[in-house]
């Protein structure tokens, strides 16, 4: 399976990757509109920390054996076996937060819902016209510091 991995010794501290994914998660597909506009906001699903001198783009490695799916209590969080890709049902979760705390990457975040808290992660957003076969923030990323590449491990 293919998985996203950050290089912080090329990382910019830009933020394109998390303004690419907010803009792909968006209804409109335009950065103005999903920007100014939309409501609810887009939610970005990866994150830059750090600063110019050292920052890295935290994602969601989509783990074989992942660790927030096992211990998600509502069934929310879930590993499809064929594409190995996890994600997040909002309409399942009850925002209690162990999937934040097992996830060995930090890369799953918490953000207010319609009714209460719920988890928010990378989903690899797909194909990104012109660019086949990578997620948006990938493509968007100015200095490759994110890759898309096969892997096997964590």
């Amino acid at each position: 399976m293919k998985r996203i991995y950050a290089l912080e010794d090329w990382c910019i501290d830009c933020k394109r990757c998390e303004v690419a994914c907010k803009v792909f998660h968006s209804k409109s597909k335009d950065p103005v509109k999903a920007f100014l506009f939309e409501q609810p906001r887009p939610r970005n699903r990866v994150r830059v920390e750090g600063n110019r001198t050292l920052s890295i783009a935290i994602n969601c490695r989509h783990c074989p054996a992942p660790k927030c799916v096992e211990g998600c209590i509502s069934g929310a969080m879930t590993r499809n076996p064929e594409t190995g890709v996890v994600t997040s049902n909002p309409e399942k979760c009850v925002g209690c937060r162990t999937c934040v705390s097992l996830c060995p990457f930090g890369a799953v975040t918490i953000e207010e819902g319609p009714r209460h808290p719920i988890a928010f992660k990378c989903d690899l957003c797909g194909e990104v016209p012109g660019v086949p076969g990578s997620p948006s923030c990938v493509a968007a990323c100015p200095n490759r510091a994110l890759i898309y590449v096969e892997s096997e491990g964590n």
